[in-house]
C-alpha cells in the first residue's frame, strides 16, 4: 500500500514538471500572383493581354511566341513584371547576307541593314560599306551585300637631276673645266593609293609627290689662269687653243654674186693671213694673232656670218690669185699676248 502511494506521487510530480502546451501559430497565408495587363507591340501591330507571369520572358512565353537572343524585345526579357507595361518585340527573321565570298543565312533582328548586322554579329570594318547602305531599310526579300575594301600605299622613287653651276677657278689652266663639287641628284617620292574591294582593285589615287632629298647642284670651275704654251713645231707661244670650223674666202668668193669685196671690217685688204669670224667674235677678238696649221699666222681683222647652229667658226682670207679651198674642223692656236679680259666664249 505505502509502496502504490509512493509511486503515485512521483507520477504527479513528473506531471507538474511538463511546460504547457504552446498556443498554436496560425498558417501563413499565401498570396496569388496579381494579374497585369501587357500592350504589346510587334511589327504586326499592337495587341493586349492580361498575366500572372513574374518576367517579361515569361509573359511572352504565356501569349505563344518564342523569343530568344536574337529577338529585339524591349523591356528585356529579364525585366519583373510589378506593374501593366508595354513590350516592343520586334522577333528575328532569317537573312541572307554575301560576305568573305559566301553566302550565309542569319537570324538577326532590327529595322535597318545596320541594325540587321549588328544584330548578326557581322561587322564593317574599316572602309567596308554595305549594299542596301546601313541606314536602309533591312530587306525584306534579297541579300545584304558586304563589300570589303582596303588600301595599300605605294611609294615610288624617282631621282631629281642636279644642275651645273660654272664659277671661275684662278688655279686652274684656261681653257681647262674642274669639276670643284660633283654635284648630287636629289631624291622625290610619288606615293599611290591603290583601293581594292572584295579583292579586285578599284582605283588609284596619285598624291602629292614629296621632295625628300632636294639635289646638289655640280660647281664646275672653269679655269682663267694663263699659263703660255709653245704651238708644236714652231717657236709661237699661245694662250688659249681650241677646234674651230674652218672656211675661206677671197675679195671675189665672199658669197654674194657678182661682187667683189676687197677690203675688211678691221679696215685691211683681203689676203692670206687675215681671217673672219662672227660679229661677237670679231668684237671682242680684233686684232689677235692666231696660228692655224697649214696656213700659218693671221690676225682676227674681218666679219663672217658663222653658222646657224653657233660651232665655232673661222674664215681663211686669201687673194683671188692663191685662193684654197678649207672645210672642216681645225686645231686654232691663239697666240702671246693674251688680252687683259678673256672673253666667256674662250674660257
Amino acid at each position: 500500500m505505502r509502496i502504490r502511494c509512493l509511486l503515485l506521487l512521483v507520477l504527479l510530480l513528473l506531471a507538474a514538471c511538463q511546460p504547457a502546451d504552446a498556443p498554436q501559430q496560425p498558417a501563413a497565408e499565401t498570396s496569388a500572383p496579381q494579374t497585369r495587363q501587357i500592350t504589346l507591340l510587334t511589327p504586326a501591330g499592337e495587341t493586349a493581354f492580361d498575366t500572372r507571369a513574374g518576367t517579361v520572358g515569361e509573359a511572352l512565353r504565356e501569349a505563344g511566341f518564342a523569343p530568344d537572343e536574337r529577338d529585339l524585345v524591349w523591356p528585356p526579357l529579364q525585366t519583373p513584371l510589378d506593374a501593366d507595361m508595354t513590350v516592343e518585340y520586334h522577333p528575328a527573321r532569317q537573312i541572307t547576307v554575301r560576305v568573305d565570298g559566301q553566302e550565309i543565312t542569319v537570324k538577326a533582328s532590327g529595322e535597318t541593314v545596320g541594325q540587321v548586322l549588328a544584330s548578326a554579329g557581322i561587322a564593317l570594318v574599316g572602309l567596308d560599306y554595305s549594299l542596301p547602305d546601313e541606314s536602309a531599310p533591312a530587306p525584306v526579300e534579297g541579300a545584304i551585300q558586304i563589300v570589303r575594301v582596303r588600301e595599300t600605299l605605294s611609294l615610288a622613287q624617282k631621282s631629281i637631276p642636279f644642275q651645273t653651276q660654272y664659277v671661275d677657278a684662278p688655279e686652274v689652266p684656261l681653257g681647262i673645266e674642274e669639276i670643284l663639287s660633283p654635284g648630287k641628284p636629289g631624291v622625290l617620292i610619288t606615293r599611290t593609293r591603290i583601293r581594292y574591294e572584295d579583292g579586285q582593285e578599284t582605283a588609284r589615287f596619285e598624291e602629292a609627290e614629296a621632295v625628300v632629298q632636294p639635289p646638289q647642284d655640280r660647281l664646275s670651275g672653269r679655269g682663267t689662269k694663263i699659263s703660255l704654251q709653245t704651238v708644236p713645231g714652231t717657236q709661237l707661244q699661245y694662250w688659249r687653243a681650241i677646234s674651230m670650223y674652218a672656211t675661206s674666202y677671197s675679195p671675189c668668193r665672199s658669197g654674194v654674186p657678182d661682187r667683189c669685196f676687197y677690203g675688211t671690217a678691221g679696215g685691211l685688204p683681203v689676203q692670206r693671213g687675215v681671217v673672219a669670224m662672227t660679229r661677237l667674235w670679231f668684237n671682242q677678238l680684233r686684232g689677235t694673232q692666231v696660228y692655224i696649221p697649214g696656213y700659218g699666222v693671221a690676225v682676227v681683222s674681218d666679219v663672217g656670218g658663222g653658222f646657224p647652229d653657233g660651232r665655232p667658226w673661222i674664215d681663211l682670207g686669201f687673194s683671188d690669185d692663191d685662193f684654197e679651198t678649207w672645210s672642216g674642223w681645225i686645231t686654232v692656236y691663239f697666240l702671246a699676248p693674251a688680252p687683259q679680259e678673256i672673253p666667256y666664249f674662250l674660257k
